[in-house]
Formats: C-alpha cells, sequence, structure tokens
C-alpha cells in the first residue's frame, strides 16, 4: 500500500507546531527534530524501495516540505535541503556508488545536509592514492551539515580545476562545524559554517563530476530542485501564517472603534484583507503543485530529458519563485493588519514567520528569476546552468 505522504508530514508539523515558537527563540542544533522526520520516514521518501525506501515522487517530496513549513519553516528547510542533497546520489553518482549510499540511507531514514554554496570559495580537493582526495577550506553556509548524517560537498579539483562533489559523513576526522548560525530567522535550519581540515575522502565518497560532459541535462536537475524546494518552503510558511494569524483574530483581535462590525471577525476589511491574501496563496500553491509534478516527470525522464525540457522546468519553477517570494514577504508583515497592535507581542511570535521568509529569501536576489522569467517570455532563452540557474 502507497504511503500519503502528505499525511505522513502533516501529522509531522502538527507535533512541530506545539512549541514552534519555544524551538525558535531557543536556538539549539535540531537533533530532536531530525529524529521526528525519521520517525515519519520522510527522508527516505524519494529512495527506491528497494533500498528501503519510500519511492515517492519529488511531487510527493515537495508536498512534505510545504506540509512541514506550515508548522516550522527551519525544518522544513532541513528537509527540503536534504531532498536536493540526497538526489545528486540518482542525478550524479555511478550505478555502484549510487546504490551503496542509498542502501545505508536508506535503512536508517539519513538526514543529508551540504557544503555546495557557490558563493564561498570553493573547497580544496587534493587528489590523493586510490582515486580519492583530501578536502580542506570553508563554507560559511552549510545546511544541515552539523546535524545531518551526510554532507555533500563541492569543491574544486586542485589539479585540474574540476567541480567535484563528494560525501563526507557524520563524525569524520577534520570536519569542524561552526555553531555560528545566529540569524533573524530559520534559526533550527543548522545553517552555520563548517570547517574541513585535510579531511581523508576516500573513492567510494565521490560522487562525480558538476561539470564538462558530466553536467548533463538531469545532472543539473540540483537547480530547479532546490528552487522548487524554496518556492514550496515560502508557501507553506504563508499558509502558516495565515492559519496562526485567523485563530488569533477569531479568538483574541477586537474591532476598531469605529467598525460597525460586532467582531474582528466579521470587519469587512479584515475580511477583505484575508480574502486577497488567501486567493493568492491559493494561486501559488495550484503554482507549486504544477511544479512538483513537472519537476517529476523531468526526473523520471532520466537521460533522456533534453536541454530544451529542463530550460521549460527552470523557467516554470523560476516562476514559482518570483511568485512566492513576494508573496511571503507581503503576507507575512501583513497578517498584523488583520491582528491588531497586540498581536505584536513576542508572547504571540507571530514575527517568526516574517523573520523566516526575509531570511531566506534572501538567499539569491529574486529580481534575478524574473529576470529569467521574462527573458524566456520575451526572447525565448533558457539560463545557462549553474548552482543557481
Amino acid at each position: 500500500m502507497s504511503t500519503d505522504w502528505a499525511l505522513a508530514a502533516r501529522d509531522a508539523a502538527a507535533k512541530l507546531a506545539v512549541d514552534a515558537l519555544e524551538r525558535d527563540r531557543a536556538n539549539a542544533e535540531p537533533l530532536a527534530e531530525a529524529q521526528l522526520l525519521r520517525e515519519h520516514r520522510l527522508p527516505g521518501l524519494l529512495l527506491p524501495v528497494e533500498v528501503a525506501g519510500g519511492g515517492g515522487t519529488w511531487a510527493d517530496a515537495l508536498r512534505a516540505v510545504r506540509e512541514v513549513a506550515v508548522a516550522d519553516g527551519s525544518i522544513a528547510q532541513l528537509l527540503g535541503y536534504h531532498y536536493v542533497n540526497q538526489a545528486n546520489l540518482e542525478w550524479v553518482a555511478d550505478a555502484a556508488t549510487r546504490e551503496c549510499w542509498q542502501r545505508r540511507s536508506g535503512a536508517a531514514q539519513w538526514l543529508w545536509g551540504d557544503a555546495v554554496n557557490p558563493v564561498d570559495p570553493d573547497l580544496t580537493l587534493t587528489p590523493s592514492s586510490g582515486g580519492g582526495y583530501r578536502l580542506s577550506g570553508r563554507k560559511s553556509f552549510a545546511t544541515g551539515a552539523s546535524s545531518g548524517d551526510a554532507v555533500v560537498v563541492s569543491g574544486q579539483d586542485s589539479e585540474t580545476g574540476r567541480a567535484v562533489l563528494v560525501v563526507v559523513e557524520r563524525g569524520t576526522a577534520g570536519v569542524q562545524p561552526g555553531g555560528d548560525w545566529d540569524n533573524l530567522g530559520q534559526r533550527l535550519s543548522a545553517s552555520g559554517s563548517v570547517t574541513f581540515t585535510d579531511v581523508e575522502v576516500p573513492v567510494e565518497n565521490v560522487l562525480g563530476f558538476l561539470d564538462g560532459d558530466a553536467a548533463t541535462p538531469r545532472a543539473s536537475l540540483v537547480t530547479p530542485a532546490i528552487q522548487a524546494v524554496f518556492g514550496n518552503f515560502y508557501v507553506g510558511v504563508v499558509r502558516g501564517a495565515l492559519q496562526t494569524a485567523a485563530e488569533y483574530t477569531r479568538t483574541t483581535s477586537r474591532a476598531w472603534l469605529l467598525s460597525d462590525s460586532p467582531s474582528a471577525a466579521q470587519d469587512p476589511y479584515v475580511l477583505a484583507t484575508y480574502g486577497r491574501l488567501v486567493a493568492r496563496l491559493r494561486a501559488a500553491e495550484a503554482l507549486a503543485d504544477q511544479a512538483g509534478q513537472a519537476l517529476a516527470a523531468a526526473d523520471a525522464a532520466g537521460e533522456a530529458l533534453t536541454w530544451d525540457e529542463r530550460g521549460e522546468l527552470a523557467e516554470l519553477i523560476a516562476a514559482l519563485k518570483v511568485v512566492s517570494s513576494d508573496l511571503a514577504v507581503e503576507a507575512t508583515s501583513a497578517v498584523f493588519e488583520v491582528t491588531g497592535a497586540r498581536a505584536t507581542s513576542n508572547r504571540v511570535g507571530l514575527d517568526r514567520f516574517w523573520r523566516n521568509v526575509r531570511t531566506h529569501t534572501l538567499h539569491d536576489p529574486v529580481q534575478y528569476k524574473a529576470r529569467e522569467v521574462g527573458d524566456h517570455f520575451l526572447n525565448g532563452t533558457h539560463p545557462e546552468f549553474t548552482l543557481y540557474t
């Protein structure tokens, strides 16, 4: 019997919602939250059933991210990044390497972190005997590197200059998480720095390359996939903010003294504000569903996927990124207009939704995605593959 992944994610989200504000303030390492995801078998959702995975699709994975984001944006980020990091086994590694890591990952429901941020200087991978490397360097932004079971790392081969993708397991000697993530939002996303000091990377931990002939349409799905994660995460946070605000409006907000309405929940201006936000949210959710189905189809196409098909997918997901980013920043601020001055109390914690999306939407400037969509519409172009396009 197939798993209802949306239901599983919703159940996990309900547990996360109980103390989401308290955990946000504590700013602790999300180890208990990671275990909660494992208990719901969400980390293995995308893995084949033959390796103890869930056999789900990217449409399922993105919906799971969205459901978790309703309750806790930080943990939704951890889960979404995990799906992309783990998918590199499928998209980049050869068959033997892929099966080895997938079996280990599926059996223990591993969470995969990353140290791939292209804005940081590349890490150095110095070739060693047997086809492996010695890894050194630092990444200032590495989601899940401190809490994941394995970390996907991108670096430069010091001899050839090629972009290499490798795996480093939790507890490996020479790996030091910085413990320095203390930002405005996404406080439990374990996104601090990580330093690698002469870390041994055996040949079986080398997944492959991300440039040259290795940069196939399917291997390049890493970028639209992570952008789709962003879009679904933002949409989920908006729903969480609106649901939280609505409960406050119904139970606590008071009608304005100049209003003829007996309660805030019946004030026509409050209703119209909610109505506009909910209408836009439904449109964004529909676009997110469309993008999820398109990504699932591209993944299923395998090596038959063409660059043009990949480009069309990237533009669809770029549109989702633009719509969801704009909506998230606006809606998580507008909820205060329909809840009132008392809703700004730290006890209420309604600000965490805005803090989370404001922090994460700065990950890469949304105007560059808008430009991609406009260039495609006017000139029929597709962006060249990078870790941002």
